[in-house]
């Protein structure tokens, strides 16, 4: 599979406010490319701590927030259900990514796989 974008899980957004050339790196790529990334509505809410988090706000300036809206909402509970979880925020991650066939910028690589592969789904995950 083929990757057509890039979704942003907390992770990421960690990883570009502490600075890291990796993830700065991809972005400048996929923004070259006239990608913009998209952010889950949740991870930005996992991922915000109200502070100055300039890098952050860089990273969202060039990004797509994604709306946790009811259809999305209905697919992510139904991820939680048979992943036997409630974290909304990577299921809504992973179930996001797999309808738009984007590629996971992720350091949680472990409970992604988890709903990607309960789900039986193709997602690519990328460490970050």
């Amino acid at each position: 599979m083929t990757f057509t974008g890039l979704t942003y899980d907390t992770g990421a957004l960690i990883a570009a406010e502490r600075g890291d050339r990796r993830l700065w790196a991809l972005h400048r790529r996929a923004l070259e490319r006239g990608t913009a990334p998209t952010v889950p509505a949740g991870v930005l809410a996992q991922g915000w701590r109200g502070g100055p988090q300039a890098q952050v706000l860089r990273l969202l300036s060039g990004c797509r927030v994604e709306n946790l809206d009811e259809g999305r909402a209905r697919s992510v509970g139904t991820a939680c259900a048979a992943a036997s979880t409630y974290d909304i925020v990577d299921a809504s991650v992973v179930v996001g990514a797999a309808a738009r066939r984007d590629l996971v910028v992720t350091s949680d690589v472990g409970d992604l796989e988890r709903f990607r592969d309960v789900l039986r789904i193709d997602v690519r995950l990328h460490f970050v």
